[in-house]
C-alpha cells in the first residue's frame, strides 16, 4: 500500500482541519492507521491510531477530545479531524500503516505517508 496524506495548512488558534491519508492498492482492511507528527526539533510523536475495521480508537492525551481519527474502508482513507487547533499542535502531520499492530509508536512501522504540515497561529 502507498499512502498519500492532504489536508494540511495555516488555520488560526481555535479553528479546524480535517487532515486525509488516501491508501492505493486494494488491501487497505489489512492495515491498522494512525497519524503522528513531528514539530521542529522535536522527535515524531503519536497523535492517534485506529484499529483495522475502526471500530477502536487511540489519542495521546494531548489531543483527547479536539481530534477524532476515522476511515472509511469504502475510500480507502482515513481522515483525522481537529478542532480546537492550539499554536502546539503546529507541525508536520504524517500517516501511517501497519499490518501486524497498531501504530501507536512510530519506531518500525511499515508504510509512511508523506508529510502535510499544519500551522496553527496565535
Amino acid at each position: 500500500v502507498q499512502l498519500q496524506a492532504s489536508g494540511g495548512g495555516l488555520v488560526q488558534a481555535g479553528g479546524s482541519l480535517r487532515l486525509s491519508c488516501a491508501a492505493s492498492g486494494r488491501t487497505f482492511t489489512s492495515y491498522a492507521m494512525g497519524w503522528f507528527r513531528q514539530a521542529p526539533g522535536k522527535e515524531r510523536e503519536f497523535v492517534a491510531a485506529i484499529s483495522w475495521g475502526g471500530g477502536n480508537t487511540y489519542y495521546a492525551d494531548s489531543v483527547k477530545g479536539r481530534f477524532t481519527i476515522s476511515r472509511d474502508n469504502a475510500k480507502n482513507t482515513v481522515y483525522l479531524q481537529m478542532n480546537s487547533l492550539k499554536p502546539e499542535d503546529t507541525a508536520v502531520y504524517y500517516c501511517a500503516a501497519d499490518s501486524k499492530t497498531i501504530p501507536r509508536s512510530y519506531r518500525n512501522l511499515e508504510v509512511w505517508g508523506q508529510g502535510t504540515q499544519v500551522t496553527v497561529s496565535s
